[in-house]
């Protein structure tokens, strides 16, 4: 990473986590498919707030950083899911850090 973006060496770590799994709806997506394969639909149901555009490019690019992994099933219709990979399933420790940091902080909101 050049010096502008982080100055602070120890910081570029982070960094490059926010970049990887920092998209609106990433997070999101990585938590639900903690539990398993999703397909596409399954996600949009979860995510009724992510377009579909929006979905298919978080998906992507997630699929790019190797944080998840696309099967398409040779079917009538296309069948098509998405799963982590083993680099997606070592972010189970921070999604579910992310997830219960939340639950504490909505205590604090009430």
């Amino acid at each position: 990473m050049s010096g502008k973006v982080c100055p602070d060496e120890s910081a570029c770590p982070v960094a490059v986590t926010v970049n990887v799994i920092g998209g609106k709806w990433k997070a999101l997506i990585l938590y639900h498919l903690l539990s398993g394969p999703r397909r596409f639909n399954e996600l949009r149901k979860l995510l009724p707030d992510a377009t579909q555009r929006m979905l298919t490019l978080q998906l992507r690019e997630l699929e790019g950083d190797g944080i998840i992994h696309r099967e398409i099933y040779k079917q009538i219709p296309p069948k098509v899911e998405y799963s982590l990979t083993k680099l997606g399933e070592s972010l189970k420790p921070l999604i579910l850090v992310m997830r219960d940091w939340g639950e504490e902080f909505e205590k604090t909101k009430l």
